[in-house]
């Protein structure tokens, strides 16, 4: 398949970028986040999960964050849930795209989300009942497609299972995460190539953390797949609170790096991005993880 002409960046930085951070970052600093993030152009940023704060302390604020954020025309701000509960708590604060997740590793399912596969599943499956009839849209997450931390290997089969089941459910998109970034390009193109025949290419997007260094490299290698969607975080933010050694997301500056240098177009302006991500960089008191970043800054 030839490679896309266009691909559409699901910025990630405020939710599962920062949801691993061990400071609590002011509610202020992510609506400031939010909304530079939303002068660079791109088009989905996802702005927190309404998760309980039991489990993800660094989102407690997700309904203060969310109204204090000034939404632009033409971008869509989804947010994560859980179950029905955290689907109603974001309605009430005028959510209009939500996203759920699975995993395609039953051991990752039940340390992550204290349940089974199925038993994910049947949570969120009101969330779908209630936004179809509220006209909001729903994507779809399956975390550990290349991998678990607990389990090790995971069958491709098993990805394919879950990502056609969340299909037939209703999730317009289906994100394909290697949560603990330990994907080669072989392995990436394998398994997204095994989904793709279940599932329709448009409706997939992949989700790489950089642990190994080899993120770009799987990109890359789904885009020769034709995959048209690409999740990243600003500065390379990220980690997984339940996976054990995962660093943080591709950072968003490097995949526009790269697609623009291939003639794939994004929509985003890269300077106002690197500035972006240098700007959280240092509110979060570190380098920033983007390698573009660290040549232009």
């Amino acid at each position: 398949m030839s490679l896309p002409t266009a691909v559409r960046i699901v910025e990630v930085g405020p939710r599962d970028g920062l949801q691993n951070e061990k400071t609590i970052i002011p509610a202020a600093t992510k609506i400031e986040l939010i909304d530079r993030l939303s002068r660079t152009g791109l088009g989905t940023i996802e702005a927190t999960s309404f998760v309980s704060s039991k489990w993800i302390p660094q989102l407690a604020d997700a309904a203060e964050v969310f109204a204090g954020i000034t939404r632009r025309p033409g971008i869509a701000y989804p947010v994560l849930v859980p179950n029905e509960k955290g689907y109603e708590r974001a309605r009430e604060v005028g959510v209009e795209e939500v996203a759920v997740f699975t995993a395609a590793s039953e051991a990752f399912a039940r340390r992550n989300i204290n349940a089974s596969i199925d038993e994910s599943i049947e949570r969120f499956r009101p969330v779908l009942e209630h936004a179809a009839a509220d006209g909001v849209r729903v994507r779809g997450y399956v975390s550990t497609v290349l991998g678990c931390p607990y389990q090790g290997e995971v069958p491709v089969a098993d990805v394919v299972r879950v990502a056609r089941r969340l299909h037939a459910l209703g999730c317009y998109e289906i994100s394909l995460g290697d949560t603990i970034g330990i994907g080669t390009p072989a392995r990436a193109r394998a398994m997204f190539r095994a989904v793709a025949a279940e599932v329709p290419v448009a409706a997939l997007a992949v989700h790489f953390h950089d642990t190994r260094g080899q993120a770009l490299a799987n990109l890359l290698a789904c885009l020769e797949e034709g995959v048209g969607v690409v999740d990243s975080a600003v500065s390379g933010t990220g980690g997984c609170p339940y996976a054990n050694g995962a660093t943080g997301n591709v950072a968003s500056e490097d995949v526009v790096y790269m697609l623009e240098g291939m003639g794939i177009a994004t929509g985003v302006d890269l300077p106002a991005l690197v500035e972006t991500g240098l700007w959280l960089s240092a509110r979060l008191g570190r380098e920033t993880s983007s390698k573009v970043a660290r040549a232009l800054g």
